[in-house]
């Protein structure tokens, strides 16, 4: 099958079942130090009609795989064996096809708009996608995209209502620090005011608000001031969902050049992890829902809504601290190697 439409090259874990569909391509600013998921790219807008028609293709994939399904005795469903078939089948069904079997079989309900930055595009051609996903597939619930906080602060909010009203359900937003000492250090481009102002905004317009932090950024150099000063943005902004991203210094970045050289002293692990319990003692006044749902965080575990939870996610981290030497460095290595998910599981293994 030749038929296809263009997909980029991230989304949230929590979009792990979603449609990609591409409204930009790459990241407006791409000068953050610790990032190089669009190096050596250009941004661009892409047109509202050419972003369409990738919907319509998707469409016409869904309505080939659900005669395939009718095919094979499933009724149209894209069952389990469909999607299997349809993945073994490789030289029938591409990379766009499989995608779609995917999203149809985890129920074919939320959509997540690519790149980086997608309300860089005007509010207008942004409406008209997001109409034409509900239009052509009825059944999607959610509807999420990317924003920089410097975008949502500059967007009117009669225009993010407008997203709103069209369909537009959260915004995520990559925060990383709220301390203007790292923010300019790490060139990320914004200041704490911007990420306030954004953040509140994008509340404002009744929007549900994901904000993505980022422990260890600050390094042996800026921890606490990293903890505390996020933390008061976070409290000024009371976003739905707080999501922790450990800092990973990936390779050829700026960031990596500075460790080599000395100019930047990472955190250890265990050391993060302290930096995220004198961040949560922080938080307060508000009423967000704290995830850890990333390869990169020791305590993939650490979940909890504020205020009620703030005890237990407190406790969550005084628990691995309460462990032996031995038993920290046996599950910090079977957490890297993907063999534990949780303290528990290291725990079952010693019973």
């Amino acid at each position: 099958m030749d038929i296809g439409f263009e997909q980029g090259p991230i989304r949230p874990p929590s979009e792990a079942k979603s449609l990609l569909i591409r409204a930009t391509r790459n990241c407006p600013w791409n000068k953050c130090r610790f990032c190089n998921t669009y190096a050596d790219t250009k941004f661009a807008i892409r047109n509202s009609g050419e972003v369409k028609n990738d919907i319509y293709r998707a469409a016409k994939i869904a309505r080939d795989l659900a005669e395939y399904s009718r095919e094979e005795g499933e009724e149209g469903v894209i069952t389990a064996r469909i999607v299997q078939a349809v993945f073994d089948r490789q030289e029938l069904y591409n990379e766009a096809y499989r995608a779609i079997a995917l999203w149809l079989y985890y129920g074919g309900e939320q959509v997540f708009i690519q790149d980086a930055d997608s309300l860089t595009m005007k509010t207008v051609d942004m409406i008209a996608i997001l109409r034409c996903l509900q239009e052509t597939f009825p059944a999607v619930k959610r509807i999420t995209t990317y924003c920089r906080s410097k975008t949502a602060a500059r967007k009117p909010l009669a225009e993010l209502e407008l997203l709103r009203e069209a369909g537009l359900s959260r915004i995520h937003v990559g925060m990383e620090t709220g301390s203007d000492t790292l923010l300019k250090f790490i060139n990320k481009g914004v200041t704490a005011l911007e990420h306030i102002e954004g953040g509140q905004k994008i509340k404002a317009a009744g929007i549900s608000l994901s904000e993505y932090v980022m422990p260890g950024l600050g390094g042996q150099t800026w921890s606490h001031e990293h903890a505390v000063e996020t933390a008061r943005v976070i409290n000024s902004i009371n976003p739905d969902f707080l999501r922790l991203r450990s800092l990973h210094i990936t390779a050829f970045t700026p960031l990596a050049k500075m460790t080599q050289k000395g100019t930047f002293m990472p955190l250890g692990e265990e050391d993060v992890l302290r930096e995220i319990r004198e961040f949560i003692l922080e938080l307060e006044g508000i009423s967000t829902t704290i995830v850890s749902d990333h390869m990169f965080n020791l305590l993939e575990e650490l979940e909890g809504t504020l205020p009620a939870d703030k005890t237990k996610l407190l406790a969550t981290i005084d628990r691995y601290f309460s462990l032996s030497e031995e038993d920290r460095r046996i599950f910090r290595r079977g957490r890297r190697r993907g063999v534990y998910r949780s303290m528990d599981e290291l725990a079952a293994e010693s019973n």
